[in-house]
């Protein structure tokens, strides 16, 4: 099949208005070359204007392609991002799930170069519709990848690698799935401009003219928005406390005692450093997720610690712990607020609503195990939580969502139509590296945009700190390092375009992918129908 598009590319020039697609040659090294842009564009590399590029490289390559070629140019850019942006996951679990993943995630892709290709007639008959044509299907892409399976994974979505982009404020007006979109858009508008071969005539310069003008447009909308805290209110003093971990890996939860005495240590010297009127004293005090292993409800030693340092501080503690039940061997992983002088409020206790399958459950255990034995590792089943993370610690509403959880748009959302002031990301790196923590910073970057609200990272190794609404990061912390910063933040209580909306512009943007798709079928017919 790869012979045929090589012979039909060749036969004729690259473009030249003859319908051919690229050579093979050109376009395989395209591909690749378009999955380490979008890879570049992500943190820790953070070079955002090559996400576009990537883009276009992906839909010049997959442009007038059969669906099987356009599906395996797709698969190659989605492996050349995927593999090495989730590098971080084979640490400590080996090579299998990493890999597993990663060919997962370029699964996507493929569909999406498959797509691409098969709208080539719309491209083809409507040049101006090429960039719309690219956005859309990237952000049908992504709804599907962000759903699929088990609750999708929506690491690596376009959106995210915009964090220092002007296209950021976008967030306010449609959350990520609009940034996807203009990423994509502006990417669409590069090939645009780069494929036909403009010739040195009367007239000729005039679309590239207006297709550039396009792109600068879409690049300063951002400029346009409103971004900030959203509504009114109080300011509060927060300290994120990052107790770090004896060592880095998967054993960190077998030093259970060393973790949850880190954090209890770190938040007793903050309180002698407020005594002494070093720093101020903080109305709310957060932990990150695992910084209690040992459930401190079950256990009256973790109890009283948890308790010594919220007396200490004279300030409640949100608390990432892991709770024992419900039933018999379930678990659950959550924010549990701990006040001065009562100890733990029930009624203020969020857990995770999307437990990570395969890491914090296993689905289809026997059929998993058969596949990798690394699967036993998960020996208890972590419950999902039914509620939203919206806790009252008195000072503030908070926001709370847990570790991965910043990825998903409506678990997000809840906590701000719940009533969250403040976000607040509670997450355990300490089986990662410091990539994937810059790589989650920038969502929760993203989140702070989209609701107009300020927000926090807390990590028990780091990548901890500060984010405020208009998106820039203060108080960033090290990796792998135990860590203390207090900062005041400004409550919210109104809401953005994006929060009222909901997930309602990703459902149009992916409405219009499908009908773009079905345009493209009937054009094919009409083609096929045509005599000869």
């Amino acid at each position: 099949m790869l012979d045929r598009e090589e012979a039909r590319a060749t036969a004729g020039v690259r473009d030249g208005g003859t319908g051919r697609p690229l050579p093979l040659k050109v376009a395989v090294p395209l591909a690749l070359v378009a999955g380490l842009a979008l890879l570049a564009a992500f943190p820790p590399y953070g070079v955002w204007p090559l996400a576009p590029v990537g883009v276009a490289l992906l839909a010049a390559a997959a442009h007038r392609r059969r669906l099987r070629a356009g599906a395996g140019l797709g698969f190659l850019t989605g492996v050349a991002l995927f593999a090495p942006l989730l590098e971080w996951t084979n640490l400590h679990t080996g090579y299998l799930p990493w890999v597993l993943l990663s060919l997962l995630q370029a699964g996507y892709l493929a569909l999406l170069g498959a797509a691409t290709a098969w709208v080539t007639p719309l491209a083809d008959r409507w040049r101006w519709a090429w960039p719309a044509l690219t956005g859309l299907l990237w952000v049908g892409q992504e709804a599907l990848r962000d759903r699929t399976p088990f609750g999708g994974f929506p690491w690596g979505r376009l959106a995210f690698s915009q964090d220092s982009s002007p296209l950021l404020p976008l967030a306010a007006l449609g959350g990520a799935p609009l940034v996807t979109f203009a990423v994509a858009l502006a990417g669409g508008l590069l090939v645009a401009v780069a494929w036909r071969p403009w010739q040195h005539q009367a007239g000729q310069w005039r679309p590239v003219a207006g297709l550039l003008a396009a792109l600068a447009v879409v690049l300063g909308a951002g400029s346009a928005v409103p971004v900030g805290v959203r509504g009114g209110g109080d300011s509060v003093t927060v300290a994120i406390v990052q107790g770090n971990v004896p060592r880095l890996g998967l054993d960190f939860n077998a030093q259970r005692q060393a973790v949850l005495n880190n954090h209890v240590d770190a938040t007793l010297t903050l309180a002698a450093q407020v005594a002494a009127g070093a720093q101020p004293r903080p109305d709310l005090v957060v932990w990150p997720e695992n910084s209690s292993d040992i459930d401190p409800l079950r256990n009256p030693g973790a109890g009283d610690r948890i308790s010594q340092a919220a007396d200490a501080i004279g300030a409640p503690i949100l608390v990432g712990a892991v709770l024992l039940g419900p039933g018999e061997g379930q678990v659950r992983n959550a924010g549990l607020l701990w006040r001065p002088g009562s100890g733990a409020d029930l009624d203020q206790l969020y857990t995770k609503r999307h437990p990570v399958p395969f890491a914090e459950y296993v689905p289809l255990r026997s059929i998993a195990r058969a596949v990798s034995s690394e699967v036993d590792r998960v020996r208890s089943d972590f419950v999902a939580g039914t509620h939203p993370g919206v806790l009252d610690a008195g000072p503030a509403v908070l926001g709370d969502v847990i570790c991965f959880e910043v990825a998903y748009d409506g678990i997000v959302r809840d906590t701000v139509t719940g009533g969250a002031q403040l976000l607040v990301v509670q997450t355990n790196n300490a089986t990662f590296d410091v990539a994937e923590a810059r790589q989650q910073l920038a969502m929760v970057r993203l989140r702070a945009v989209e609701h107009g609200r300020a927000a926090l990272m807390a990590s028990t190794v780091g990548v901890s700190g500060f984010v405020t609404p208009d998106g820039r990061v203060t108080g960033a912390t090290g990796f792998n390092t135990a860590a203390v910063v207090v900062r005041q933040m400004q409550l919210g209580d109104g809401r953005t375009p994006a929060t009222r909306a909901g997930v309602w512009p990703e459902v149009a943007l992916a409405a219009l992918a499908v009908a773009a798709l079905a345009g493209a079928a009937v054009l094919r017919r009409r083609r096929e129908a045509a005599p000869d």
